[in-house]
């Protein structure tokens, strides 16, 4: 067999030989184990059908949002290379929830499909790896563990271990209407084979559908008729490493669909891929189709859409809201009757892709799986979904074949440190019934699990461990040094209430001097009033001062939240009345009334073991129970 191999920009051509690990599938999980598997000095090779695809963007082309933004940050402060190509082709930066706190601000980019897939390519050339463009079709084995994968031709790859990325691809049928294709995505062949051999084995699968709008003419949109929303002034990036954006900035579309709209969808109902039972898997809750959110949401008049470019040079349009399986003639209809698209072209129909993935309770922490030593899994065929979940993985699953073929020192994932131990701990105890999505109410400890400060949480450790580079290593040591001048100028501050209230900061007289943490702490209080009463903070830089001011603000709140988390600990065993009304509690999502209204869980315990429950669910209930407890005794 011979094969590419790349190194350095260049091509070279030469005989397959013995690797440490091979990588199955080039897309975001793909390129991240790659490429940490490379940091760690092991001999890798990528086992993709398409070189040219290698990191592209199969959905939505944007990298970050709620609760994704923060695994980018975890993933870029272990070296990983999300969150730089997702810099290098950010159209258009936006931190969602600015009004909201730090813990649950979300940095985001609409990306430049070419430039992000341009980008992924180029970093991984800076590593040395051998690139094979061929179908995987099988693993091989001996005496339980695994040696490698067997390609459709017939010709071995040999490994000490493999990371299994399959994506969609696993028995992927595309649907639209009542049209069924094979495939992992649009144009694609589906990798039935490795399946079915996967199967043979013992594996437990479950089939999920995720979904795509149709891609718009932009040419033919009417733009004078939306709303525009334009990029951030000041943009927040996504690498610790980035200082700004390298591409042009854009505005995206915002319309909306109408009654005429639902009409359409509600009349051919029984036309889509989903609703005429043509499908099986269950889809995502948190991006449903458009005609989920007709059906779920009938008391709803209009959904929002917004119209994303696609790239700076191409007039391709990706309408986020209206993923849909109708078939192409339906499509049309219904996207015509939304303001500004009345003469729209389409340039590829939305469609509804089913795939294989197996059950993640399987793995290990390190996302070794139960079927074979050695082999490891990581992205969707483990039931999430998302590039960032995807990636997040890929970085666990390379970690962990480190661990086990060169002994490096583990980096510990646990909800209390990142947001990806969340999603591990959340895949391999609770499993998956539908597709995983990262949220901030997943994590108890979210205020400390802020976006801001990935790299302090996990920099140290990923240096350690030999993943992070000295020069990043670098970067983040005289970034830790500054920061710490500021918190030390900080605590040296004595403020009495009078010097406090002559700068705007509203004090009682208590005649107790504060330091600057305390005085940060108070909501309102900012950098600005303390630079009134110590000049030497205008020596320190705004990044510095900015984290300093989120530091003090959150201690509190962290204090508390711990306390709370203790106490929901200790309360596991409390018993779930019969009966007990969960739409009765404050704060409790739809979401979670359903799921455990549906569940009837006998105890906290109990509860807290059901797939997509969170914690601040579990204190919500818990309090109900406590003050009906307390009602019923008075």
């Amino acid at each position: 067999r011979r094969v590419l191999f790349r190194s350095n920009h260049n091509i070279k051509m030469f005989h397959v030989k013995h690797f440490d690990v091979v990588v199955v599938g080039g897309g975001h999980a793909g390129c991240e184990a790659l490429h940490a598997a490379c940091r760690y000095g092991l001999n890798a090779a990528l086992v993709t059908l398409d070189k040219n695809k290698v990191g592209v963007m199969s959905c939505n082309p944007a990298i970050g949002g709620l609760g994704k933004g923060h695994l980018v940050r975890e993933i870029d402060a272990l070296d990983g290379i999300m969150g730089t190509a997702a810099d290098l082709s950010g159209i258009q930066f936006r931190l969602l929830n600015r009004s909201k706190g730090p813990a649950v601000q979300g940095p985001r980019t609409q990306s430049d499909r070419q430039l992000y897939l341009q980008a992924i390519q180029a970093l991984l050339a800076q590593q040395d790896y051998t690139l094979i463009e061929g179908e995987a079709a099988a693993l091989m084995s001996n005496a339980g563990s695994v040696t490698g994968v067997r390609l459709a031709d017939g010709s071995e790859v040999r490994a000490r271990s493999v990371i299994l990325t399959a994506g969609t691809f696993m028995r992927g049928t595309i649907h639209i209407g009542d049209k069924r294709v094979s495939a992992g995505r649009m144009g694609e062949k589906a990798a039935d084979e490795l399946s079915l051999q996967m199967e043979s084995l013992g594996a437990v699968f479950g089939r999920l559908k995720t979904g795509t709008p149709p891609r718009l003419n932009g040419d033919t949109i009417d733009w004078s008729q939306l709303e525009l929303q334009p990029a951030d002034c000041d943009p927040v990036m996504l690498s610790f490493l980035s200082k700004g954006p390298a591409a042009q900035q854009v505005s995206c579309g915002i319309t909306h669909t109408n009654s005429h709209t639902h009409d359409i969808i509600r009349e051919n109902i029984g036309k889509s891929a989903m609703y005429g039972g043509h499908i099986e898997g269950v889809g995502p809750r948190y991006c449903p189709s458009i005609e989920d959110k007709i059906t779920r949401f009938a008391d709803k008049s209009s959904h929002q859409v917004f119209l994303e470019p696609e790239g700076l040079t191409t007039n391709c349009v990706y309408p986020n809201g209206i993923s849909t399986s109708l078939p192409e003639d339906v499509q049309e209809a219904y996207v015509r009757s939304i303001q500004g698209l009345e003469n729209v072209e389409i340039q590829q129909p939305g469609y509804a892709i089913e795939y294989d993935f197996l059950n993640p309770q399987g793995l290990s922490s390190d996302l070794e799986s139960n079927l074979m030593g050695g082999l490891f899994l990581a992205g969707q065929i483990n039931g999430t979904t998302g590039y960032e979940e995807a990636a997040a993985q890929g970085l666990v699953a390379a970690i962990g074949v480190a661990k086990r073929l060169k002994g490096v020192c583990p980096i510990t994932f646990d909800r209390s440190t990142s947001y990806i131990g969340v999603m591990i701990d959340d895949l391999t105890t609770r499993g998956a019934t539908e597709p995983y999505r990262m949220f901030t109410s997943r994590a108890e400890f979210r205020l400390k699990l802020r976006a801001d400060n990935a790299d302090q949480r996990l920099t140290e450790q990923g240096h350690a461990s030999g993943l992070v580079s000295g020069q990043r290593y670098g970067v983040y040591q005289e970034k830790m040094k500054r920061l710490d001048q500021c918190r030390s100028l900080l605590s040296s501050m004595s403020v009495s209430p009078n010097q406090a209230r002559q700068v705007g900061i509203d004090l009682g007289l208590d005649g107790r001097r504060r330091n600057g943490h305390e005085l940060l702490s108070i909501p309102g209080v900012t950098i600005a009033n303390l630079g009134d009463l110590t000049p030497k903070l205008v020596e320190f830089d705004t990044e510095s001062l900015d984290q300093a001011a989120r530091e003090a603000l959150y201690v509190t709140y962290i204090e508390r939240q711990g306390r709370d988390i203790e106490a929901l600990a200790r309360d596991l065993s409390v018993k779930i009345p019969n009966g007990f009304h969960y739409a009765g509690v404050a704060g409790l999502s739809s979401e979670m009334i359903a799921k455990l209204s549906a569940a009837r869980p006998a105890s906290l315990g109990a509860a807290k073991n059901i797939e997509g429950v969170t914690p601040a669910a579990l204190t919500a209930v818990l309090l109900s129970i406590k003050s009906q407890s307390l009602k019923n005794t008075g």
